[in-house]
């Protein structure tokens, strides 16, 4: 989704219902705010299960990879991103790396990374899918809504038991 919204705005409204990552990503999409449903990847150096995900459809989610802040080699290059803009996804959240950064800023998508490298990783399809992921003290959990623009990322909190 692109609806236009401000993180600080939502926070403001919001902030008893919202975690914000401190952890500062770098925008590298075509399209710095987005938002959407959490999906969930966790996996250290092999993007398979990524590239199998973002050919599915999307409707509007947004991809939280957890690849445990590994930037040895990347987890999203230009062909997986534009899978996801194919089949509508609104974005990729990625703790670790990407790679073809100039192609993928050109993309209606959008993607925030810790950075890149042009080494490609693994695709034994190693990791789990649609788990809750916890990256920099924040849980990311499948299903709940994140929010993501120029100033951070926010999530909505899981439900208390």
């Amino acid at each position: 989704m692109t609806t236009a919204f401000a993180t600080a705005d939502l926070y403001d409204e919001r902030g008893d219902e919202l975690d914000s990552l401190s952890l500062q990503l770098q925008d590298i999409g075509g399209q710095r705010a987005f938002h959407g449903p959490i999906r969930t990847i966790r996996c250290h150096r092999d993007n398979a299960l990524v590239k199998q995900t973002l050919a599915t459809p999307g409707d509007g989610a947004v991809l939280v990879i957890d690849g445990g802040g590994a930037l040895e080699s990347a987890l999203v290059g230009d062909l997986i991103a534009a899978a996801a803009v194919r089949n509508g996804w609104a974005g990729i959240i990625v703790h670790g790396a990407i790679r073809d950064r100039d192609a993928i800023g050109g993309l209606p998508l959008g993607v925030k990374a810790l950075g890149s490298n042009p080494r490609k990783s693994a695709k034994d399809g190693a990791g789990q899918r649609d788990i809750p992921v916890t990256i920099a003290g924040v849980v990311f959990t499948p299903g709940r809504h994140v929010w993501a623009d120029a100033d951070g990322v926010l999530v909505e909190r899981p439900a208390q038991t």
